[in-house]
C-alpha cells in the first residue's frame, strides 16, 4: 500500500478530482496528517517580498497592476538601487523573516541589469537570508549567472491550467514559463511556482495547475498559492469572487500531491479572516508572505500576523544561528514595543 506522503509524479486528473470531491472534514485530515509526517505542524516560514522595478511591464497578464496594457493609476519606478535593497533586506531581517524575494516587472532581465541584480543576490545572502527572485524568463545564461551568485529560489508561477492559460495571458506561452522552470532546474536552483486562484478559471483548471507542479520530475520546493486580489482598471477587476472553502481545499490538495513543498499563502490573505488562515495552516499552508506590502498589493500587517501566530501557537520557521537574536524574539519584542506605544496615546 502506498504510503499517504509519498511524493508522486504520475498523478491523473480522476484522482485530483475525487481528492476535491472529499468531504470536507475527511479532506482536511488526509491533509493534514500529510503535513504532520513532512513538517512541524506548528512552525511556517517566513519571508519578504520587495518590487525591485515596478511598473510598465510588457506581459499583458489580465491580474496584474503592473502591466503596461492597462491604467491602473500605479507609479512606475526603475530599478531600485543596490543599497537601498540592502536596507529593506536588513529590516526584513530584523522582523522575522527568513527569506528575502525580489521580484522586477520584466519579460526577462536585460544584460544591462544583470550585474545589479547580482549584486543584491551577493549581498542580500551575506545577511544571512535565504535569496530569491522573480525577473521574468531566463535562458540558461542568465540562470547560470544568477545560481553562481548563490541565488536559492527563483519564483516564476504558472499562474493557472495550460487550458486556461491563454484566457489570462497572450505575451508569452506557456511552454515559456516551463522552459524558464526547466533553465532554473537545471542550474541548481531551487524552484517556486504556483498560481492564482478566483481568475475565473473552473474547478478542473485548479486540478490542471496542481497537476503540472506536482507531476514535474522535481516538484517545486516552494508553492504559492494566491487569492486574486481585484485591482481597478485591470480585465479582472470585476470577477466573481471565489468561495474560500473552495481556496482551503485548493490549499489542502497540494499539501497532498506535494507533501514535502513549502505551500505559501501569498496574494489575498488581507481579505482572509483569522480562521480562514488557521483553517489553511491546518491543511497544510506553512509559509507566508510578511509585511505590509506585496509588490503592489495590500498585505496584513506585521504585527497582525504576529499576534495570528500568537494565538494559534505558530512558531515560526528558524534558519539564523543560536548566538543571533532568534526571529521570533525580534518580532515579540517589535510588538511589545507597539503595544506600549499603543497603551501611551490610549492614555
Amino acid at each position: 500500500m502506498q504510503q499517504l506522503g509519498a511524493i508522486r509524479h504520475d498523478w491523473t486528473e480522476a484522482e485530483v478530482k475525487a481528492l476535491f470531491e472529499l468531504p470536507f472534514n475527511d479532506l482536511m485530515f488526509k491533509a493534514h496528517t500529510v503535513h504532520r509526517e513532512n513538517f512541524d505542524p506548528n512552525e511556517v516560514q517566513v519571508s519578504t517580498l520587495l518590487s525591485i522595478k515596478t511598473g510598465a511591464c510588457p506581459e499583458d497578464c489580465k491580474y496584474c497592476p503592473q502591466s503596461g496594457h492597462y491604467n491602473t493609476g500605479l507609479e512606475k519606478e526603475r530599478l531600485m538601487q543596490v543599497e537601498k535593497v540592502i536596507e529593506k533586506a536588513k529590516k526584513a531581517k530584523e522582523t522575522g523573516s527568513t527569506r528575502f524575494c525580489m521580484g522586477a516587472a520584466w519579460k526577462h532581465p536585460a544584460d544591462k541589469d544583470m550585474p545589479y541584480v547580482v549584486e543584491m543576490v551577493k549581498q542580500v545572502k551575506a545577511l544571512g537570508l535565504e535569496t530569491c527572485m522573480t525577473l521574468g524568463m531566463l535562458d540558461e545564461n542568465k540562470a547560470g549567472q544568477l545560481a553562481e551568485a548563490g541565488l536559492d529560489y527563483y519564483n516564476h508561477n504558472l499562474d493557472t491550467s495550460p487550458e486556461f492559460y491563454d484566457k489570462i495571458i497572450t505575451t508569452r506561452t506557456y511552454q515559456d514559463r516551463l522552459d524558464t522552470l526547466q533553465n532554473v532546474r537545471d542550474s541548481g536552483m531551487k524552484i517556486c511556482s504556483g498560481g492564482i486562484l478566483g481568475m475565473g478559471e473552473t474547478a478542473t483548471d485548479r486540478y490542471g495547475l496542481l497537476m503540472q507542479l506536482a507531476n514535474m520530475p522535481v516538484q517545486p520546493e516552494s508553492v504559492p498559492i494566491n487569492m486574486l486580489v481585484k485591482v481597478e482598471g485591470t480585465p479582472l477587476e470585476n470577477v466573481d469572487d471565489l468561495d474560500h472553502l473552495d481556496f482551503i481545499r485548493t490549499i489542502a490538495v497540494a499539501r497532498i500531491m506535494m507533501p514535502a513543498s513549502h505551500v505559501r499563502l501569498s496574494a489575498g490573505r488581507e481579505k482572509m479572516s483569522d480562521e480562514m488562515q488557521a483553517m489553511t495552516f491546518f491543511s497544510g499552508a506553512n509559509s507566508i508572505f510578511y509585511g505590509e506590502c506585496l509588490l503592489t498589493t495590500p498585505n496584513p500587517e506585521t504585527h497582525r500576523d504576529v499576534q495570528l501566530f500568537r494565538k494559534l501557537g505558530i512558531n515560526m520557521e528558524q534558519r539564523i544561528s543560536e548566538s543571533d537574536e532568534t526571529q521570533e524574539a525580534a518580532l515579540m519584542n517589535s510588538l511589545q514595543k507597539q503595544q506600549d506605544s499603543d497603551h501611551f496615546y490610549e492614555a
